[in-house]
């Protein structure tokens, strides 16, 4: 059978110089955050990774490697029987990297336990294959029989042992990761290009980037060939000429394909990979996002551009998502040193992640309904592990993640947060102390070992209008919008001699508002600054289970189908139609026909039904 590569359909760019970004985000390592939301979250979510038996997570690869097992299975997406299994332990591996660089001694012995334990079983298998699934699973794959994503979980597995290599400086891990990426790349080149495109119908993860990574650690250009490989031509050729055919695909299996677009791009310098990631971005965001900085209705982009209204129900903004939105943002924010990509992080990072998560247990999410009358649902302990728990573990292990970034001579703030960053080559620490998003006071301390010429930049955000001012040491300085931008947009630039202890303040003006839907301009979600508001809408007809769920899908057992209750239209022309709460600066009441709703922020809203959208009155 002839190659793929050799009949000249696969090739690679060849490695150069990486291509240079505008801006860096500073490594989790380098980041510390203080009290607040955000740390709280890190730390439930770390309970839950201490929480988690590797043995178990382990059984079904040793059981497939003929080693012996004496664990209990897990159960969900991680049962013996289900043909996903393996993909959590990928996230976890990920999840506990991500913690170990932020000092976690306990996360790093956990995932370097998994290491050893799956360098064995890929021992014990021969070839560089190590799964909790069979290499049959692949067969049939290249058969075109049915089977649930083999390379999806592949993938999760790959990446999360190159970020044990990366973050956790694991002295196995990269062994590992690079016998799955030499399997991969055999079983690959053995099919033509008619036989791999039609493989590439079933889902597969972010199989292309892990390779990518591959070829950027080791310098071995045959990884960059099998990403290619990887390249499903249907979907990224019409987002090559910039033109929208994402209608009726399945959302998560493409936003990762173009997430290994972007590291091409980096990795080769091809402007045609930026330019798919770039248009995407834009048109996603642009068109195809809730106002949670979520996207997805039952998984599918459903509808063609421009009918976003009709897409709401119980199954919209599937997390899974919204994770990988925001990987793909932290490309794109690095490239363009655009606020408009720090203006959709912190949207959707606030509102999208933050509340995804159970606050007592770290459970995750699957669906974030945008429907009225709907509740949160979270995963099982034990009979979870669908794949919104796998990213959702590894989104609350880097929750300090594109706070800071930085070029080769200025620090740039682009999120709000109790956090601090240390820049180790220019001799700066800086620290954020704030209340924000409950208000909008920022105080920035920047201390340089020695006195340092260079640029703050703070990210003003779409919202705060037109005007900014803060002080340093009590000088004002300025940001008005067509006047003075700052360098790139909407940054508010500070460039002077600093010292240490010098302090900005700057009050960004929080205030209500709504924000309508393009095609239907009476339906509208509430805002406060960054924040979605939600409307509660009470706890008639919830079960007492209604918290969590069994997966594939949510909602549809039994005791789960409580129907949404209605939600009363919203009398926007009055100008008084909400109020703030005196005693709690996060609460609002509006009154309706049928009665006051209180309104507080989406990622506090728990164990009730809610609404996001809105029918207006005007």
């Amino acid at each position: 059978m002839a190659t793929a590569a050799a009949a000249g359909v696969v090739s690679a760019a060849p490695v150069r110089a990486q291509t240079p970004s505008r801006l860096q985000p500073f490594p989790l390592s380098a980041v510390t955050l203080g009290d607040g939301p955000l740390l709280d979250a890190t730390r439930v979510n770390a309970r839950r990774l201490a929480a988690t038996d590797p043995d178990r997570l382990l059984h079904m690869f040793r059981v497939t490697a003929g080693l012996p097992s004496s664990a209990q299975p897990l159960g969900g997406w991680e049962a013996p029987v289900n043909e996903l299994r393996g993909h959590f332990t990928g996230h976890f591996l990920s999840a506990c990297a991500q913690m170990s660089a932020q000092g976690d001694g306990l996360a790093r012995a956990k995932g370097s336990a998994i290491v050893r334990a799956l360098a064995d079983c890929q021992k014990a298998n021969g070839a560089g294959y190590v799964s909790a699934f069979p290499p049959e699973f692949f067969d049939r794959l290249k058969r075109r029989e049915k089977v649930w994503a083999p390379f999806y979980t592949l993938h999760k597995i790959t990446a999360g042992l190159i970020d044990m290599h990366t973050l956790a400086d694991d002295p196995d891990a990269l062994a590992v990761a690079r016998g799955l990426g030499d399997w991969t790349d055999r079983w690959s080149a053995e099919l033509d290009d008619a036989q791999m495109q039609a493989v590439l119908d079933t889902e597969f993860g972010g199989m292309g980037e892990a390779l990518w990574n591959l070829q950027a650690l080791t310098g071995d250009e045959r990884y960059g060939r099998a990403a290619v490989r990887f390249e499903k031509r249907k979907f990224l050729d019409p987002l090559a000429a910039q033109r929208d055919a994402l209608t009726g695909l399945h959302a998560n299996t493409h936003i990762p394909q173009v997430i290994a677009a972007a590291r091409k791009a980096e990795i080769t310098g091809d402007g045609r990979s930026r330019r798919i990631a770039e248009f995407f971005w834009d048109d996603v965001v642009a068109n195809r996002t809730f106002v949670t900085g979520g996207t997805s209705s039952g998984e599918d982009w459903k509808l063609p551009v421009g009918q976003l209204s009709k897409e709401l129900d119980a199954y919209t903004h599937e997390c899974c998502c919204t994770h990988n939105m925001l990987k793909l943002t932290r490309h794109v924010m690095a490239w363009r040193g655009d606020a408009r990509a720090g203006d959709y992080y912190e949207r959707a990072f606030l509102n999208g992640v933050l509340g995804t998560h159970h606050p007592a247990d770290g459970m995750m999410m699957y669906y974030v309904p945008m429907q009225w009358g709907y509740w949160k649902m979270f995963s099982d302990h034990d009979n979870g592990f669908w794949c919104c728990d796998g990213t959702g573990v590894e989104s609350f292990s880097k929750l300090g993640d594109s706070v800071f970034f930085h070029d080769a001579q200025d620090l740039y703030v682009n999120l709000y947060a109790n956090a601090s960053a240390d820049w180790r080559e220019r001799g700066v620490t800086v620290t954020q102390s704030t209340t924000y998003p409950q208000t909008g006071d920022i105080a920035i301390t920047v201390a340089p070992r020695i006195p340092t010429s260079m640029a703050v930049n703070l990210r003003i955000p779409a919202w705060a209008g037109e005007r900014v001012t803060a002080h340093v040491n009590g000088e004002p300085w300025v940001w008005e919008a067509g006047v003075w931008g700052g360098r790139a947009g909407r940054w508010l630039t500070i460039d002077r001699v600093w010292r240490s202890g010098d302090v900005i303040r700057m009050s960004l003006p929080m205030h209500v508002r709504t924000e309508a839907m393009a095609d239907d301009p009476k339906l509208a979600a509430v805002m406060y600054g960054p924040l979605v508001l939600a409307g509660g809408l009470g706890t008639q007809g919830l079960p007492p289970e209604a918290p969590y769920a069994l997966p594939t899908p949510p909602r549809q057992a039994p005791e789960f189908r409580a129907e949404p209750v209605a939600a009363p239209a919203l009398a926007r022309s009055r100008p008084d139609w909400i109020a703030s709460d005196k005693a709690d600066p996060l609460k609002f009441r509006v009154a309706t026909a049928s009665g006051e709703l209180v309104f507080r922020p989406f990622n506090q809203i728990l164990h009730e039904r809610y609404g996001v959208y809105w029918r207006f009155d005007a």
